[in-house]
């Protein structure tokens, strides 16, 4: 089964989070959501909660086959933990895709891995993105490279969704060609 990793933690977007990964487990993905810990249970910023399934001292990269790293507070909260940065470096070190919304992308600053990669986020990171190097537009969805997918906001995650699904077939096609 095709895997994809999902890195959230407390004050996460219940929305940003449930909406794509809906989209990523029809399109024939398993979700695993990391968390610091296994077995967390985790409350949404603006409601919900979700349970992680596995910590991030568990996981490796290579696991997977695309990250995802929903918004709200929880990628600032995670990003303090250098496992998590680590993990991000990694994965990106891999060329596999990574979707990021809102204030998802907090995450790949700190992992120093946005020099010139094109992308989008939440409106009051993107000062921060153009000093970790990207190059930031204030589009609904950014595709850059057909591996990393950015988007803005709730509001965009129709395009946000379209587009991920678009990366996954594509690399899927690629792999098993």
């Amino acid at each position: 089964m095709r895997k994809v990793a999902v890195l959230v933690g407390d004050m996460y977007h219940h929305e940003e989070l449930q909406v794509p990964a809906n989209a990523i487990e029809e399109a024939g993905y398993e979700i695993t959501l990391i968390g610091k810990e296994a077995n967390i249970k985790l409350q949404g910023v603006y409601g919900g909660t979700v349970e992680t399934q596995l910590g991030i001292g568990e996981v490796d990269p290579l696991d997977f086959d695309a990250l995802f790293i929903p918004g709200g507070f929880s990628p600032d909260i995670l990003r303090a933990d250098d496992r998590f940065v680590s993990f991000v470096k990694k994965f990106d070190f891999t060329n596999k895709p990574i979707f990021a919304i809102c204030h998802g992308p907090q995450l790949l600053i700190n992992a120093d891995i946005l020099q010139g990669k094109q992308m989008t986020g939440y409106k009051s990171i993107h000062m921060d993105l153009r000093n970790a190097g990207a190059i930031v537009y204030d589009e609904p969805v950014v595709v850059w490279n057909h591996s990393l997918v950015t988007s803005r906001t709730p509001d965009d995650l129709k395009h946000f969704t379209v587009a991920i699904i678009s990366v996954l077939n594509k690399k899927n096609k690629l792999q098993y060609s």
